[in-house]
C-alpha cells in the first residue's frame, strides 16, 4: 500500500465522526428497510450497502483523475496546482471537522444540484429485498452530497492516474467503513469514540498538518 492510498485510508478513518453525522441516521435506517424476509442476512445486507457507497466513491475518484490526467497531457496543466489545491483542501476539511471554518459546507450545497436526481432514485430499492438491491442502494447514497469526499477527490484529482484515484477513495471508503457499519448494526461505542469533541480536535489538527505537509511536499 503506498503512503497516498493509506493516507486517504486514515483520513477517512479521522473524518468517519462527520460521517455518523451526515449518514448516521441513514445507516440507522438501514436496518428497518430490509424485509422481513431477509432479517437474517443482516451483516451480509449492511455490507453490500456499504461496499456500493465505496463502488461509487471509487467511481467519482477515476472520473475526476481520468479528468486532471487529460487536462495535464493535453494542455500542460501543472500537477503541482492540482497538489496545491488538495492541500488547500485537506486544511479546509481539518477547519471543518474541528467546526472553527464551515467554508465546505458551501461545496456541500453545490452536490445538492446532482443529489436532487439521484435522491428519489432510492425509493425503488426501500424496503431491501436482497444484497444486490443493498448494493444499489448504497451506490446511490455514495452520491450524497459531502464535504469530507469532496475534499478527498481533490487528492483523486492530483493523482493525474485514473486508477490511482479510484483507489484513493476505495481506501478512503474503507476508513469509513468501521463507522457506520457499526452504526448500522447497532454496536454504537465507536460512535461515542468518534463524537467526542476531543478526537474531532485532535482528527482535525492532524488533517490539517497533513495538508500543510503535502504542500509543501509538491514544492520540494
Amino acid at each position: 500500500m503506498t503512503l497516498d492510498f493509506f493516507s486517504a485510508f486514515i483520513i477517512g478513518l479521522l473524518g468517519s465522526g462527520h460521517c455518523i453525522v451526515m449518514c448516521g441516521g441513514i445507516s440507522t435506517m438501514l436496518t428497518t428497510a430490509i424485509s422481513e424476509q431477509t432479517r437474517h442476512k443482516k451483516f451480509a445486507i449492511v455490507f453490500a450497502y456499504n461496499f456500493g457507497r465505496i463502488a461509487s466513491y471509487s467511481l467519482l475518484g477515476a472520473i475526476v483523475a481520468f479528468t486532471s490526467s487529460m487536462a495535464a497531457k493535453n494542455i500542460g496543466f501543472p500537477v503541482v496546482i492540482l497538489k496545491t489545491i488538495a492541500g488547500i483542501f485537506l486544511i479546509l476539511l481539518g477547519l471543518y471537522l474541528g467546526q472553527w471554518l464551515m467554508w465546505l459546507s458551501r461545496i456541500e450545497h453545490l452536490g445538492k444540484n446532482i443529489w436532487r436526481y439521484i435522491s428519489p432514485l432510492t425509493k425503488n430499492f426501500i424496503p431491501i429485498k436482497n444484497v444486490k438491491s443493498a448494493f444499489a442502494l448504497g451506490a446511490l447514497w455514495g452520491w450524497l452530497p459531502c464535504g469530507l469526499v469532496y475534499s478527498t477527490l481533490t487528492w483523486s484529482l492530483a493523482s493525474a492516474d485514473t486508477l490511482n484515484g479510484a483507489l484513493i477513495m476505495f481506501f478512503f471508503g474503507l476508513g469509513t467503513l468501521p463507522a457506520l457499519m457499526s452504526i448500522s448494526l447497532g454496536t454504537f461505542s465507536v460512535k461515542s469514540l468518534l463524537t467526542q469533541p476531543l478526537f474531532r480536535k485532535l482528527s482535525a489538527i492532524l488533517v490539517i498538518s497533513y495538508g500543510i505537509y503535502s504542500i509543501l511536499i509538491a514544492y520540494s
